[in-house]
């Protein structure tokens, strides 16, 4: 069972822009950036691309809204958006393979840093919902 850990004030201040970043980012799945998104979509999904978009834009805007606003299942949620990030993560391998340009990507040294900072969300959304210090108890 994970019990409720209290988290500092930068974890707290961490997981409320966390959760303002997916919340935006969910937003601009469905709306100003859809194709943008779509463009990542790798060919190997055995689903519609929009499909994907949508679907994941509506994880992001509630994991966001969880990380906002449900703080008595913060470790949860923190591990609910680790898993989320680490499961987009062929998308931008893909991305990075393909040479598709997206989101200002425009070059494999671009997609390849990129590829770099998946990890340090997923180590975000752990930390700044004390869902690692849960790992244990």
């Amino acid at each position: 069972m994970i019990t409720q850990i209290k988290t500092a004030i930068t974890q707290h201040i961490g997981r409320l822009v966390l959760g303002i970043i997916l919340v935006f980012a969910g937003t601009s799945h469905l709306t100003f950036l859809r194709s943008e998104f779509l463009n990542q979509v790798p060919a190997w999904v055995p689903l519609r691309g929009d499909l994907v978009v949508v679907l994941s834009g509506v994880v992001e805007i509630s994991l966001g809204l969880s990380l906002l606003f449900w703080s008595s299942q913060r470790a949860k949620t923190g591990w609910a958006a680790a898993l989320f990030f680490v499961l987009i993560f062929p998308g931008n391998i893909s991305q990075y393979v393909t040479h598709t340009d997206a989101f200002g990507l425009h070059s494999d040294l671009l997609r390849g840093i990129r590829l770099c900072f998946q990890p340090v969300l997923v180590i975000w959304a752990l930390w700044c919902t004390g869902a690692w210090s849960t790992w244990r108890r």
